[in-house]
């Protein structure tokens, strides 16, 4: 049963770092499960500081991803259709073969969703559309950095116990 969630919890981690830039899935809460489920094994000791410390960051990243692309769009004068364009258009960009489709998508659905917005105004369109674009980076850009230390931590946690699992 050790083995299994062993397996779980890894494939949670990474699947964490895939949530960092799907707007579906919560990576680094996903990452966080891992952790919980390699913690939950006979092996490795009960720390319930520490999982209740990377829970607290993993919520605190999730609010965040929902107010920093808000923020960017708001700073570059951009509307909620900018927000909205920004995460079908990610989704789009997601399922193309573009090379570099989610960054593409983002950013062209975020001006489409602007135009919609306002189709008069072209250059406030584009100006919001950058910004949305910007907040998605930025919030993919932390939630990638959280995931990847989930990653790290179970990895350091599992290679002082390897011996015990094999």
């Amino acid at each position: 049963m050790d083995i299994f969630l062993l397996i779980i919890g890894f494939l949670l981690t990474l699947l964490g770092i895939v949530g960092s830039f799907l707007p579906i899935l919560p990576g680094p809460i996903t990452g966080w499960f891992g952790l919980l489920l390699l913690y939950s094994t006979k092996i490795i000791p009960s720390d319930w500081t520490f999982l209740g410390i990377t829970l607290a960051i993993a919520i605190l990243i999730w609010v965040l991803d929902y107010i920093i692309p808000a923020i960017g769009t708001k700073r570059f004068g951009g509307s909620k259709y900018g927000v909205y364009g920004t995460t079908i258009g990610l989704i789009v960009g997601l399922l193309s073969p573009i090379p570099f489709g989610i960054l593409i998508g983002a950013f062209f659905g975020a001006l489409i969703g602007e135009l919609l917005y306002d189709s008069k105004d072209t250059n406030r369109a584009i100006k919001a559309s950058f910004g949305a674009f910007i907040g998605f980076l930025a919030s993919a850009t932390i939630k990638f950095s959280v995931a990847t230390v989930y990653v790290i931590l179970f990895l350091m946690k599992f290679w002082d116990y390897k011996g015990d699992f094999f």
